[in-house]
């Protein structure tokens, strides 16, 4: 019988695992390329819309918002009925508002179906439980990582490629409005025609999929109950809440940046629409190293210490974080905001690698919960962000107060040590996968 990986062979296809691990950053690519891909058009939308700070803030949390409930639902769902139907279901009814949003002819449309865009960040979720299910406790913090961050940077290439793509809209004679409303349909056939993909192409787990190793009484790890059971059990569990706030403070600080970086560099440095959006854009495509860095350096101090090391390793990360933000914000010149943005980009991403690589360990009977609660915690900080930008009024400010917070937040990880039983269970784990 097929067992977990706990090896990461990048060049082949021909394995489940490795399948279902190109597969999943390729959907969680296009689904964060649909999130994000309003973000860089936002300066011509203002303007179309005349959109007010105050409007701009609630699309900005419109945005992140919905994935809060979503996250929590998908995480039981993958439990319950595998994350290849549970992918698969959210790329086509995700795909309805990215392409609806290019009808929008008003700001209150415009608010409707970006709130309902935001379904597509809950494939985050899917995507960890998927890769966490296929590969071992050597690998797994990197399997992960590299998944999310490979599929993260399709918030920096939207950033970069969706003006672009306006722009040879409007080199084929089109007018700016029309140039934007049809940049928009791409992600959301893009999202169509990885659904039909996935479903081809995947299985939930090493083993098979998850309906028809039930039917034959074949016990699932992670999704032995499934649905509510396995939403109460990670509930119950105070660490998955620790992570909650430590995975606000840094993915949510990231969805932050990739919802405000184009728009602040334009409105602050007085950047063209391009210039900003490959300055916003630099800031995602870290993601392609940085996520995955964070995953692996978490396996290495756990493979020289224990389980402990890759909350403390998370703890040094949020810090750094924290001290980046701190410099971005207080940047007076444009290189000097990049340089900055950079830096705290790095320890960003390679905590919510960090905080993930950790996520396999909480409960291992419970995996889509956990994924899903932590996951939306996510989302809960980047809209407590978007609120708390919209009451300053000021993203200086704002960005200020952040730095000082997520320094703060750096104790939850130290929280969430892990007991010695747990340790001397997870030791066990490993020789027998070995």
């Amino acid at each position: 019988m097929a067992t977990k990986a706990n090896s990461i062979k990048l060049l082949s296809i021909s394995t489940p695992q490795m399948r279902a691990f190109h597969l999943t950053w390729m959907a969680f690519f296009v689904c964060f390329f649909a999130w994000f891909a309003c973000a860089p058009l936002m300066p011509v939308i203002k303007g179309e819309f005349n959109l007010s700070g105050a409007q701009i803030a609630n699309i900005n949390i419109a945005a992140v918002a919905i994935t809060i409930l979503v996250r929590l639902i998908v995480g039981p769902l993958c439990d319950h009925f595998g994350p290849r139907k549970t992918y698969t279901g959210l790329l086509l009814l995700g795909s309805i508002p990215v392409i609806g949003v290019a009808f929008a002819q008003s700001y209150e449309s415009f608010l409707f179906f970006r709130l309902g865009i935001g379904a597509a960040g809950a494939s985050f979720v899917i995507t960890q439980y998927h890769t966490s299910v296929m590969f071992g406790p050597k690998v797994v913090g990197t399997a992960n990582a590299a998944a999310a961050g490979w599929g993260n940077a399709g918030g920096g290439v939207a950033q970069a490629v969706m003006p672009l793509l306006m722009t040879a809209m409007i080199m084929l004679g089109v007018s700016e409005t029309f140039g934007w409303r049809a940049a928009l349909i791409v992600p959301g056939v893009l999202m169509i025609v990885m659904a039909f993909v996935y479903y081809r192409f995947t299985q939930d787990c090493p083993q098979g999929n998850f309906s028809e190793l039930r039917a034959a009484g074949i016990a699932i790890e992670g999704g032995k109950k499934g649905g509510w059971e396995s939403f109460k059990l990670a509930a119950a569990n105070y660490r998955v809440w620790l992570l909650f706030v430590t995975y606000g403070a840094c993915f949510g600080i990231e969805i932050f940046i990739h919802n405000i970086a184009a728009i602040y560099y334009v409105d602050h440095f007085n950047l063209t629409l391009g210039q900003a959006g490959m300055a916003a854009g630099s800031f995602g495509l870290l993601a392609l190293f940085a996520r995955a860095l964070g995953g692996w350096a978490s396996d290495k101090f756990a493979a020289r210490g224990n389980l402990n090391h890759r909350v403390t390793l998370l703890f040094v990360l949020m810090l750094g974080e924290g001290a980046g933000l701190l410099m971005f914000a207080h940047a007076s010149t444009a290189v000097l905001a990049i340089g900055a943005m950079l830096i705290f980009g790095l320890f960003t991403h390679m905590a919510c690698g960090a905080t993930y690589a950790v996520v396999p360990f909480v409960d291992k009977r419970a995996l889509g919960g956990v994924a899903g609660i932590i996951g939306a915690g996510g989302n809960v900080g980047a809209v407590a962000a978007g609120f708390l930008m919209k009451g300053m009024g000021d993203v200086q400010q704002t960005l200020s107060i952040l730095g000082f917070v997520v320094a703060a937040t750096a104790l939850c990880a130290l929280a969430a040590r892990f007991s010695s039983s747990t340790i001397e269970e997870n030791v066990i784990a490993s020789k027998l996968a070995a």
